[in-house]
C-alpha cells in the first residue's frame, strides 16, 4: 500500500510539478534567530483561509437580494444548521485577520525591515492592509439590516465629496442614486470577487518578494544597511547560520497559528457572530449606524471634528495616510533598523496604537449620538410630583432635550450631562441658551411659550450637587 501510494504520488507530482512550486518555500533559508515577531504573516495568511471557508459556506445559503438578503441572513443564524457558528467563524476571522496583518506591518516597521531591499514587499504589504478593511466594511454592508444600509449612505456622502468625480463615484456606491438592489449587488460582487481576486494576487506578490529578497534577519544595533553591500552580507548569514523554513523554522508559525485558529473558534461558539438590527428601512431616520470595531475608531473621527472640516478630513486623511505609508521606504531605505536606535519609529507606533485605542473608545461610548428612545425620567429624579419642576421636567422630555442630554444617567449623550447644570449656569443663562440654542442644539424660542420656558428653567434649577451634611454644618 505504501508503495503504491508512493507510486501515485510521483505520478501526480511528476505532471503537476508540485514539489518544484512547494519546495523552494519550504527549503528557503530563514534567518536562526527570528522568534516569535515573525509570526504574524504566517497568521495572516491563516486567517484569510478561514475567510475562504467559510465565506464559501454561507455563500451557498446567502441570497444577495435586497428583498431577501436580510430574511436569510436570519435563516442562516437561526436555522440552518452551523450557520450561527459559521457567521461567528467569518466575523471573528476578518476581526484576525486585521490583527494580523497590523501587526505584522507593525513588527515590519519596527525592524526596518521595508528598507532596502525589501522596499516593494513593504508597498505590497500596505495595499493588502488597505484591501483587508475594504474587506471588512463591505462584508458589513452585506448583512443588509438597518445599520448597513445607513453604512452605505454614509460611504456614499463621503466619496461624494472628492473633487470632480464625487458624484460619480457616490453614484457608482449606490449603483444609481438611490440605495436599493443594485447597492446590494455591488457590494456583494466586490466583496466575493473583486477584493479576493485583488488580496489573491498581491498576496502571490508579496510571497514571490519574500523568496526573492529572502526574511530579514533581527536588527542588529550599529549594522546599518547599505545598499551597496546588503546582498552580500545578507546571503554570507543565510549561509553560515540559516535553516530551511520547514521545519525548523515553522514551528512558531504553527503553535501561533493552532491558537489563533482556537481563539476564532472559541469566539465563534461563545459570544457568537455579530446580532443583525432592525429590517432596513431608509426612511427610518432614527438609526445609530455604525462600523465594526476595526472601524470603529475612524467613524470617531469623522463624528468628533468640527463640521466645517469633514469634507476635508474625510477626502485628505485616508490618501494622506496610505502615501506616507506607501513612501516610507523611499524616504528611508537605509541605514539603522535596530528600535533601540530608532526611537522615532517607537513614538510613531506607540502614538499610533493610543491614537487609534482612544478614538475606539470614543466611538464605542458614541457620546455624540442622540439617543431616540430614552427612559423616561422617574418622580425620584425630578423630585416633585406636580407643579413648574414637575411640569418643566416633562417638557424636556417632550421637546426631546433627554435625547441628547443625560440627567442622572438618563437620556443621551449627545450634549452636555446636565445632572449638575444649576452649579454651572445662572437662570438668565438657561434661558439665553434655551431661546437661542448653541453649536449643535436648536433655538426654541420660537416653538416654546414664554411660561413653559419659565418651566424648564425651574426644572434645570433644581440639578444641584448634593450638599454634604459636614459641609452645611461647617458653614453654619
Amino acid at each position: 500500500m505504501k508503495r503504491l501510494f508512493g507510486e501515485a504520488w510521483k505520478w501526480i507530482d511528476d505532471r503537476l510539478g508540485i514539489s518544484a512550486l512547494i519546495g523552494p518555500t519550504m527549503s528557503h533559508l530563514v534567518p536562526r534567530d527570528a522568534g516569535w515577531w515573525y509570526v504574524f504573516g504566517s497568521a495572516t495568511m491563516l486567517a484569510l483561509i478561514v475567510q475562504v471557508v467559510t465565506g464559501v459556506a454561507l455563500a451557498f445559503s446567502y441570497i444577495p437580494s435586497a428583498s431577501q438578503a436580510y430574511e436569510t441572513l436570519v435563516f442562516i443564524t437561526n436555522d440552518a444548521p452551523f450557520g450561527s457558528f459559521l457567521r461567528g467563524l467569518h466575523y471573528f476571522g476578518a476581526s484576525a485577520m486585521i490583527l494580523m496583518v497590523g501587526a505584522h506591518m507593525a513588527q515590519t516597521f519596527l525592524f526596518g525591515a521595508y528598507k532596502f531591499p525589501r522596499e516593494m514587499n513593504w508597498a505590497t504589504g500596505v495595499l493588502l492592509l488597505g484591501f483587508t478593511l475594504l474587506m471588512g466594511f463591505t462584508g458589513q454592508l452585506l448583512r443588509w439590516d438597518q445599520n448597513a444600509t445607513w453604512s452605505v449612505v454614509i460611504a456614499a456622502e463621503q466619496a461624494g465629496r472628492v473633487p470632480f468625480i464625487g458624484n460619480w463615484l457616490a453614484q457608482f456606491i449606490l449603483g444609481g442614486t438611490t440605495i436599493g438592489g443594485a447597492t446590494l449587488s455591488r457590494f456583494f460582487a466586490i466583496h466575493v470577487f473583486i477584493v479576493p481576486a485583488l488580496i489573491f494576487s498581491f498576496v502571490a506578490l508579496h510571497l514571490m518578494l519574500v523568496l526573492r529578497h529572502g526574511i530579514s534577519e533581527p536588527p542588529t544595533a550599529g549594522k546599518p544597511v547599505d545598499p551597496k553591500t546588503y546582498r552580500k552580507e545578507y546571503n554570507e548569514l543565510m549561509e553560515k547560520t540559516g535553516h530551511p523554513f520547514w521545519p525548523d523554522g515553522a514551528w512558531r508559525d504553527f503553535v501561533f497559528g493552532t491558537g489563533l485558529i482556537i481563539a476564532i473558534v472559541l469566539l465563534a461558539l461563545f459570544v457568537g457572530p455579530p446580532a443583525l438590527d432592525k429590517p432596513p428601512d431608509p426612511s427610518v431616520l432614527q438609526a445609530d449606524p455604525r462600523p465594526d470595531w476595526y472601524l470603529l475608531w475612524y467613524f470617531a473621527v469623522l463624528a468628533l471634528i468640527p463640521p466645517q472640516l469633514e469634507g476635508y478630513v474625510m477626502i485628505l486623511a485616508p490618501a494622506v495616510i496610505g502615501i506616507l505609508l506607501l513612501i516610507a521606504p523611499i524616504l528611508n531605505n537605509r541605514g539603522e533598523r535596530a528600535p533601540s536606535r530608532r526611537p522615532w519609529a517607537i513614538a510613531v507606533v506607540l502614538l499610533s496604537v493610543i491614537m487609534i485605542g482612544s478614538l475606539w473608545i470614543a466611538g464605542a461610548k458614541s457620546p455624540w449620538s442622540p439617543n431616540f428612545d430614552p427612559v423616561p425620567l422617574t418622580p425620584e429624579i425630578i423630585g416633585a410630583t406636580n407643579g413648574p419642576v414637575f411640569i418643566g421636567a416633562h417638557l424636556f422630555e417632550q421637546k426631546a432635550c433627554l435625547n441628547c442630554h443625560l440627567v442622572e444617567g438618563h437620556g443621551g449623550r449627545r450634549g452636555p450631562d446636565l445632572t449638575y447644570i444649576a452649579d454651572t449656569l445662572t437662570k438668565d443663562n438657561m434661558v439665553i441658551r434655551i431661546v437661542n440654542g448653541g453649536v449643535n442644539m436648536p433655538a426654541f424660542g420660537a416653538t416654546l411659550k414664554p411660561e413653559q420656558i419659565d418651566d424648564l428653567v425651574a426644572f434645570l434649577q433644581t440639578r444641584k450637587r448634593p450638599v454634604r451634611a459636614e459641609t452645611a454644618a461647617g458653614e453654619r
